[in-house]
């Protein structure tokens, strides 16, 4: 079974325990051997003494230098280190994504609730700029009809309003715009999730009991054994898998969460009653928009900006987002992570 390449060992939550020991370890060991040096010396005086450390230094030496023996060694104290580990903090990689599912379902009830609130912005944001191209025409019609009856102050005056109204609707427009990619991609990213959250839920389902299998039949003895026979540890490298599983849906998340709150301060940021929006919201989008590719969205980030800024795409606000349909032979997205 070959896996996606994980987290190094130091960089798990184990592994800062193994640090802290670890640094225990050689300090401890530093102090007891600099009190315990003059005794040393003093056994060292006696044959039969010398040559009984000289063999725990032998072994010492035999474990560091030879590979088995010291992954053995490395295998033993990661196992205690993670045993310890566990008692204080979920590291199983089971039961972590089982609270991702929960986290994924929390979202996307969150997520929800905001593509309501976007569409319903965006709605009335719509009804001002129809509202305000047929004032802009109402004005300019007015202002034709004072310039022909020779009314100059009047042209000017209506003239005027027209033009107010139509740099009102740049603005209105470019903002909607920016809505839009909002819009798109908050959808987008919930029907994704979806996705995720049922291959998540179908991984957990049948991995939980291939894991108590595996587990049951390759115990820790088995595992220490094939480590010094130089074969692979499957139990090892099924919980790898996992893991790899678990970093990948941890950083699905985490953007979704960010992307999330970003698009509900923008949202916020937004008077749709005064006409005004702060620009500090369009700037975090805009931002987004030119970072790197999303985890969620992949490749569709990019046509999804390009398709809000296509004029001949409109965009139906009262389409209803889609379900997921797994089509034809499309598997599990994670099957990989255990080829």
């Amino acid at each position: 079974m070959s896996t996606k390449k994980g987290k190094s060992f130091w960089r798990k939550p184990e592994g800062v325990t193994g640090a802290i020991v670890l640094g225990g370890i050689v300090i401890g060991g530093g102090i007891l051997l600099a009190s315990a040096l003059p005794a040393l010396i003093a056994l060292a005086s006696n044959t039969l003494y010398l040559a009984g450390m000289l063999l725990v230094l032998g072994a010492i030496i035999f474990m560091v230098l030879d590979p088995k023996m010291r992954n053995l060694v490395w295998y033993m104290y990661k196992s205690v280190m993670r045993w310890i580990t566990g008692i204080f903090i979920q590291i199983d990689p089971i039961g972590i994504l089982k609270s991702y599912v929960d986290d994924l379902k929390d979202n996307l009830r969150k997520m929800n609730r905001q593509i309501s609130q976007l569409r319903g912005q965006m709605h009335k944001l719509q009804e001002m700029i129809i509202n305000n191209r047929k004032e802009i025409r109402a004005n300019l019609d007015l202002a034709s009809k004072a310039k022909q009856k020779n009314k100059q102050a009047q042209m000017i005056l209506k003239s005027r309003k027209a033009g107010r109204l139509k740099e009102s609707n740049l603005k209105l427009e470019d903002l909607y715009q920016k809505m839009e990619v909002l819009y798109r991609v908050l959808r987008k990213m919930y029907e994704n999730s979806e996705i995720m959250m049922e291959d998540i839920q179908d991984q957990v389902m049948v991995k939980e009991q291939e894991r108590k299998a595996i587990h049951a039949s390759h115990s820790a003895m088995k595992s220490a054994m094939s480590i010094i026979s130089g074969d692979a540890d499957k139990r090892a490298m099924f919980d790898q898998a996992l893991e790899a599983i678990a970093d990948d849906v941890s950083g699905k998340v985490g953007e979704m969460e960010r992307f999330m709150e970003m698009s509900e301060n923008f949202m916020q940021s937004v008077d749709l009653q005064n006409g005004v929006f702060e620009e500090e919201g369009l700037r975090m989008l805009e931002k987004w928009e030119r970072e790197g590719v999303s985890l969620i969205l992949g490749e569709e980030k990019d046509n999804l900006i390009l398709e809000a800024a296509d004029d001949e795409n409109v965009l139906d606000l009262d389409e209803p987002i889609k379900k997921p349909v797994r089509v034809g032979n499309q598997g599990n997205q994670y099957d990989t992570f255990f080829d």
